[in-house]
């Protein structure tokens, strides 16, 4: 009965990744205006990895994993990062420093930006067509399981994360 249920449920994620795969595939890749900005990321000191995609509502994804609060700072300070800022808002000054009730030592952090571009005008005072616009920021929570990989990069650190092998999760020795 329960490698019934196990084959089932095996199945079951198969064909859903199947079926899914070609949209995924497709609304992963970000717009032209983003790649330099998203190599940038990948390159800076601090950052352990970038990933994005497309939501079902439509928004464009980042995702952006850094070693800790300095990175992430030195990463919004950075030439790239302000460009990019400049770019979307050409008229606004950003002279606030970042983060400031964030503790010193929060460990390493996600940072999830979502963006929804309209198809008219631009609102006033941006460059950039954006309905809406939101950077998030998370750490990582105790648990969790990883099956034959994750989302995250490996350097971000999960306490109590169970990895298990794909093969022992099906019920193969290798």
């Amino acid at each position: 009965m329960r490698n019934a249920i196990n084959r089932k449920l095996t199945i079951g994620l198969v064909c859903a990744g199947w079926l899914a795969w070609p949209t995924a595939s497709l609304a992963q890749a970000p717009q032209a205006g983003f790649a330099a900005l998203l190599e940038a990321a990948r390159a800076h000191p601090g950052c352990l990895g970038v990933e994005t995609g497309r939501t079902a509502s439509g928004k464009q994804v980042i995702f952006a994993w850094f070693e800790n609060k300095a990175a992430l700072v030195a990463w919004y300070k950075s030439d790239a990062h302000q460009k990019a800022m400049k770019v979307a808002f050409p008229n606004r000054t950003f002279n606030r420093e970042p983060l400031p009730d964030m503790p010193e030592d929060s460990g390493q952090i996600l940072a999830i930006v979502s963006l929804r571009l309209n198809d008219g005008q631009a609102p006033e005072g941006a460059q950039l067509p954006i309905g809406t616009i939101g950077i998030e920021l998370y750490t990582p929570l105790p648990g969790g399981v990883a099956v034959g990989g994750r989302f995250a990069p490996h350097a971000i650190r999960v306490p109590g994360l169970r990895d298990i092998d794909l093969g022992t999760a099906v019920g193969q020795t290798r």
